[in-house]
């Protein structure tokens, strides 16, 4: 017997299928989706919040010195005249950084390996790439999802039946996070 749902699609498109609405979930924190797949995508995600729980303190912060751009009221670069040329005017900041300790860094890439990347669009420029933000997901596992489920020892997601589809009868659930 198998060991997962095949889902009617091959190998390739069962991957893909999965990884989407597993990011889609972590991101948007619910889906509606059929019964088969919310099964299979709550055993991904669960998997990986609870490898973020895990390592969700396991790194250490560090000082470091960074040439920043100085910028204007507008957020835009200030130029300086330089020998004819305009030139970005850069300041130097010292900033602190998470750096992963290996466990977590080994964490991050598992997960980096089954997330797609996000980008999110405003509403109000909807279509355009002005405005445009790439989000984190991990990130945010590690530090939204990983302090919310820190006490928790599993069942991180529920399944939620709402009746079935109208065109196919197929059973539509809601997988949500707890």
């Amino acid at each position: 017997m198998a060991k997962y749902r095949k889902l009617g699609r091959t190998s390739s498109q069962r991957k893909a299928l999965l990884r989407s609405q597993v990011t889609a979930l972590l991101h948007h924190g619910k889906i509606i989706t059929t019964e088969a797949r919310a099964k299979e995508v709550k055993k991904i995600a669960e998997g990986l919040i609870a490898m973020a729980v895990k390592e969700k303190d396991n790194f250490e912060t560090v000082t470091v010195t960074v040439k920043a751009p100085v910028k204007d009221k507008d957020g835009k670069r200030v130029k300086e005249v330089v020998d004819g040329k305009k030139v970005t005017k850069y300041e130097t900041v010292e900033k602190e950084i998470k750096k992963d300790l290996p466990s977590r860094l080994h964490v991050r890439r598992k997960i980096c390996s089954v997330l797609y990347p996000v980008v999110d669009v405003p509403s109000e420029a909807a279509g355009r790439k002005r405005n445009t933000k790439e989000v984190d997901l991990v990130a945010k596992l590690f530090d939204e999802y990983g302090t919310k489920y820190a006490d928790r020892k599993g069942g991180y997601t529920r399944i939620v039946k709402i009746g079935p589809r109208k065109g196919d009868a197929a059973m539509e659930v809601v997988l949500e996070l707890v």
